[in-house]
């Protein structure tokens, strides 16, 4: 995954922060918890972006 695939991932996290703290002032446990959702889904992207980092590593360290 490139730079802007983790900016992206990044954004997304924070957005889903914004969310539930949005959810939780104003009471609206459906806002609170699409938030907490898409802090999930941004969890996992990142994730599988850093097992992707850590193969790329793996294989560099390899082919010196």
């Amino acid at each position: 995954m490139g730079f802007d695939d983790k900016v992206d991932n990044k954004g997304e996290e924070l957005k889903g922060r914004a969310k539930e703290a949005a959810g939780a002032v104003t009471g609206d446990d459906e806002l609170k918890n699409e938030g907490r959702a898409d802090q999930a889904e941004s969890s996992v992207k990142q994730a599988g972006e850093k097992v992707k980092d850590a193969a790329d590593d793996l294989k560099d360290a390899f082919k010196k």
